[in-house]
């Protein structure tokens, strides 16, 4: 590939990891979700069938290694996708994009809203390490934030909620956490790939991290701008009817579980998932 791609400057490793790192679960025949240290790649398609699958979003950064392992784990030796889809472009979930770009040449779907972040062109918000929270949440101004470029390889998803390397499958605007992320719906069995719209560990939480405690919680809170927005976004989602999700950060969830949770979480967002204090925390109506 003769177009230059590059991470920001503060991109790096974030040593920091949890009991799931490494594992990964079928949770449809066709839907495979792998813990890279504190984040989930899902991996759309059959096993065994190396090009007919789509890889959703990129794992932490110097993740690319532990990704296409997992990948010829799954689906054959030299697996290569039909593309890479984003739910947003935060530094965990595009860690290791340019590497699989480069390796695979494929290209990379994400919201025309969140472009500007994969081109190099805007930062995103500086995280709040004020926020109510545990201590990764007072760790988050380590996190990488500068905008990666992707240039060209990174393309728009069409406006009428398809996904094209994805049949079967829409992309629903679910913003709040970031401008333009997305989250990815397949009607006929209610399978859901969450992105961070909402999760099921407390992220802010280095120990409920560590040791994966499954609760539903709102966006990450140190890394949301709009709680209004993502308030929105969680009810959007649970209209849905979801049967499972596959959250960004977190174990799956599905069944009554689900469906209790996320009516949980819509009707008490405001003490779940807001903060009570923070930069990014206004007063939100219902």
């Amino acid at each position: 590939m003769s177009e230059q791609m590059n991470y920001g400057e503060d991109y790096k490793y974030i040593p920091m990891t949890s009991v799931s790192s490494g594992k990964g679960q079928e949770v449809r025949p066709d839907i495979y979700s792998f813990t890279i240290q504190v984040v989930n790649v899902c991996m759309i398609g059959e096993a065994n069938n190396s090009t007919g699958w789509t890889l959703v979003d990129a794992g932490m950064p110097k993740s690319v290694n532990t990704i296409i392992k997992e990948a010829e784990k799954r689906f054959g030796p030299n697996a290569r996708p039909n593309g890479i889809v984003l739910t947003h472009g935060h530094f965990d979930h595009v860690g290791a994009v340019i590497e699989l770009v480069e390796h695979w040449d494929v290209p990379v779907y994400a919201h025309e809203s969140e472009i500007p972040y994969l081109t190099g062109v805007k930062s995103y918000p500086d995280p709040d390490p004020t926020v109510e929270g545990g201590l990764l949440a007072r760790m988050s101004p380590f996190f990488p934030n500068e905008p990666i470029n992707l240039g060209s390889h990174v393309k728009p998803l069409p406006s009428d909620g398809t996904v094209p390397i994805l049949k079967d499958w829409n992309w629903v605007h679910t913003p709040g956490h970031s401008p333009g992320h997305v989250s990815f719906f397949r009607e006929s069995d209610g399978a859901l790939v969450v992105g961070d719209a909402f999760v099921t560990v407390k992220q802010e939480s280095l120990f409920k991290v560590l040791v994966q405690e499954q609760e539903i919680s709102g966006p990450p809170r140190y890394l949301t701008t709009d709680w209004k927005q993502a308030w929105h976004s969680v009810k959007k989602l649970k209209d849905l009817k979801p049967t499972i999700a596959i959250t960004g950060h977190g174990l799956p969830m599905q069944g009554k579980e689900l469906t209790d949770s996320l009516e949980m979480l819509v009707n008490d967002f405001e003490q779940i998932a807001i903060p009570k204090y923070g930069r990014y925390v206004d007063d939100i109506e219902n």
